[in-house]
């Protein structure tokens, strides 16, 4: 192979990698902020957190539809390329779930306001939520068996069924600022301890 050619293909290379990281930029950029302004905010307020001028946004994603499609995707993919990282950095595999569960909230959070933009395309809608349970069920489901052959938690409980649980607690925290539904989330993830651990011993004299 020419220099020259190498030369244009290495070029072609740097620049699809550029495009690739200016696109997560604009993808983290705009779930921040539909996180705290919500789906409809301006497409200026995005393009002012993530750095560029607005046309830059709709040369990525001509329509709104586009970009929260692609905010969705976006989102699940991080959530699930989180869980074997935190299963190989966290001291315990029940620290990797509890910290994934963490992540798993926040992107519910946006979920939800997401999913109410799209409900009126229920094929499209169907598909994402598809793509969803696809990528995360199998992560989810990773990190419990591996916290459960540890002895940290009970067995025999699904991915899908906590996913379920931690997102019935999660409805409604975007339009309630009262409520933070992390606190549940927490007791519901201690209550997958195993039911025979030893108790505390109690403070104080306590019986």
């Amino acid at each position: 192979m020419s220099d020259s050619r190498q030369g244009t293909e290495k070029a072609a290379a740097s620049q699809r990698k550029d495009v690739r990281r200016n696109k997560q930029i604009l993808l983290d950029a705009a779930a921040a902020v539909f996180v705290t302004s919500g789906v409809d905010a301006p497409v200026r307020d995005i393009a002012a957190r993530a750095g560029v001028g607005i046309g830059t946004i709709y040369r990525h994603f001509p329509t709104r539809a586009d970009l929260i499609v692609a905010v969705f995707r976006h989102q699940v993919e991080n959530c699930a390329e989180a869980g074997p990282a935190l299963l190989a950095s966290c001291p315990t595999a029940y620290e990797a779930l509890e910290r994934w569960i963490d992540l798993f909230v926040d992107f519910l959070v946006t979920k939800h306001g997401l999913a109410a933009a799209l409900q009126h395309d229920n094929t499209g809608f169907e598909t994402l939520h598809a793509y969803f349970i696809d990528h995360l069920v199998p992560v989810c489901t990773q990190l419990l068996d591996a916290a459960a052959a540890a002895g940290e938690i009970r067995s025999g409980i699904g991915g899908l069924e906590l996913m379920r649980g931690v997102g019935n607690l999660c409805v409604g925290a975007e339009n309630d600022p009262d409520y933070n539904p992390r606190t549940l989330v927490a007791l519901l993830v201690a209550g997958l301890g195993r039911p025979d651990r030893s108790r505390p011993a109690a403070a104080h004299g306590e019986p």
